[in-house]
């Protein structure tokens, strides 16, 4: 990457030396490798369960209700 794709973040020394032990025997050579891969799955998570939530509320009260009399109407609900 170049310099102009990166920043610096800051993190507390002992929260660093933690990461560092973590990713012995890993295939991250750096803690900043490491940091990079686990935000970038906690921040994919959080948009699909924002997809998710999204998803679920796109069929309202009100349009299930419509649909299930339509359905009736057409003799596939008793």
């Amino acid at each position: 990457m170049s310099e102009s794709n990166i920043t610096t973040i800051s993190i507390p020394k002992p929260l660093a030396e933690k990461i560092k032990k973590r990713c012995e025997g890993t295939g991250f050579n750096s803690v900043s490798s490491y940091v990079t891969y686990v935000l970038r799955q906690v921040l994919s998570n959080m948009e699909q369960e924002t997809e998710n939530k999204e998803q679920k509320e796109a069929f309202s009260e009100e349009d299930e209700k419509k649909v299930k009399q339509r359905l009736r109407s057409l003799g596939y609900l008793d």
